[in-house]
């Protein structure tokens, strides 16, 4: 992994004139060093692009075949991403082994769209004026994508937006985070290089948002937009983003039910994963949690023995749950939120404390709506526990965000399921499960701050697609 790692433009590996190196967040050990590219080089992408969709455009069943491959070689080696992605993100491996199984799902639902997209018929003889006449409708790539990824799932989240794109036939121009693009470039290397996607139609620009990234939001011949990150930099990109087609998946901090008839005690044990996952950077980690005072003392003494149990630590160790927040800002900042908390009246029942440079998987007791651990998106490992008195109540606080990307409630009966189905104002309301879960397929997408499209390849090829209509009227 060490040296430098260069990236795809076109039909050439580029290693830029300046290079940027990639450390370990647990460790701080330089892994490798990337090109730091400038806009110039994201004009020679969009160039390669736009070459490439003219004159080599993709047939459907080339793109399934190209995507079902690169499934296939991601499942052989999903051990070596894993690695990849541990060391860059400092994601547990045994969680990044998760991750590389997902992008094997995410690239073999491309696979499945790009042999079904289709256009449809059009019923122009519903109508007088259309009587003779024959519609119907063509599904064509939409252009060129200039996608956007973040740190946290440095592999299936750049498969998201890449595995999509090429089902429905477009090149891309990606820019990887800049804290973790290694896995990023393995993944680019695997498709062009052994997968047979054609030069051109993935081409990758490591770099600073601020040059790159700025470059790819306005360059004029990308025609849409995908960018996974922070809100504040998601909506003042779609501001800056003119004609573009832009789609947003951005933050959330998911909150929790758990009604009293409710299976509380398995609620606890999923959330001691579902809310430390990789230090709690997930935009559905599990962050607020609202128990009815029936049951409150009961979860929260199992809660707080099951994450004491955590194990903190080297991310290539197979034993580690939690390690190293992906920059040592982050853990300040964090650990900051985490006292403000307490000195207004919030107290830590298990975690609160930074041990070798590593926040201890905190929880955190008698939290209210106004502190920044429930008001904002803490992406870190704190989950808050909030008690209540009646549903609505519950309903209520969750509500009090301007996030809405996953919420969840724990609860046997049907009635309270589908009230909360209804009252929860988020892009996916899941019962008796966590907020974190999300299948690869799925429409998985928020409301409010959290975004403003749905991802998993079904849904992200439709976005990615021009459905021309085409009239015939016989000669």
């Amino acid at each position: 992994m060490s040296g430098t790692r260069a990236v795809p433009i076109g039909d050439e590996r580029i290693s830029g004139k300046d290079q940027t190196a990639v450390a370990s967040p647990y460790d701080g050990k330089e892994l490798a060093s990337v090109p730091a590219l400038e806009p110039a080089d994201v004009d020679r992408a969009v160039a390669a692009a736009k070459r490439a969709l003219a004159t080599n455009p993709l047939p459907p069943w080339r793109r399934a075949e190209i995507l079902d491959t690169a499934a296939a070689f991601l499942r052989e080696r999903a051990d070596d991403f894993a690695r990849t992605i541990a060391a860059e993100a400092a994601k547990p491996v045994k969680t990044a082994r998760v991750e590389a199984e997902r992008a094997v799902s995410t690239f073999t639902f491309a696979a499945t769209e790009a042999r079904k997209l289709a256009g449809e018929m059009v019923p122009i003889d519903a109508s007088e004026v259309g009587d003779g006449k024959l519609a119907f409708t063509l599904a064509l790539p939409l252009g060129v994508i200039g996608a956007i990824s973040p740190f946290n799932f440095p592999l299936n989240l750049v498969a998201h937006k890449v595995a999509p794109a090429i089902a429905a036939g477009c090149p891309v121009v990606l820019k990887p985070a800049t804290q973790t693009p290694l896995s990023a470039i393995q993944l680019a290397d695997l498709l062009l290089d052994e997968c047979g996607l054609p030069a051109g139609y993935l081409n990758v620009v490591t770099g600073s948002g601020g040059t790159v990234g700025n470059a790819i939001v306005e360059h004029p011949d990308i025609a849409m937009l995908t960018f996974t990150g922070s809100g504040k930099v998601g909506w003042e990109i779609k501001e800056k983003a003119g004609r573009k087609k832009v789609g947003l998946e951005l933050g959330n901090n998911a909150p929790i039910i758990l009604e009293p008839d409710g299976d509380w005690d398995r609620a606890a044990r999923q959330i001691s994963v579902a809310g430390f996952s990789h230090a709690g950077q997930s935009c559905i980690s599990v962050q607020r949690v609202y128990v009815h005072e029936e049951i409150a003392d009961r979860f929260c003494d199992s809660l707080a023995k099951l994450v004491g149990d955590l194990v903190v630590g080297d991310p290539m160790d197979e034993n580690t749950d939690v390690s190293a927040l992906i920059t040592p800002d982050d853990c300040t900042r964090v650990k900051e939120w985490i006292d403000e908390a307490v000195s207004a009246g919030a107290k830590v029942t298990v975690g609160g404390q930074v041990t070798d440079g590593l926040l201890e998987p905190t929880v955190l007791r008698d939290v209210t709506s106004d502190m920044r651990v429930m008001r904002e998106e803490v992406f870190g490992p704190v989950v808050g526990v909030q008690t209540y008195r009646a549903l609505d109540d519950a309903l209520a606080l969750a509500n009090e965000t301007d996030y809405g990307l996953q919420a969840a409630i724990f609860t046997a009966s049907l009635d309270k399921a589908l009230q909360a189905a209804r009252t929860l104002e988020f892009g996916g309301v899941l019962v008796n499960e966590m907020p974190t879960w999300r299948a690869d397929q799925m429409p998985y997408g928020g409301v409010k701050a959290s975004g403003n499209t749905k991802e998993g390849p079904p849904y992200s090829v439709h976005e990615m697609t021009e459905f021309r209509l085409v009239v015939m009227q016989p000669s």
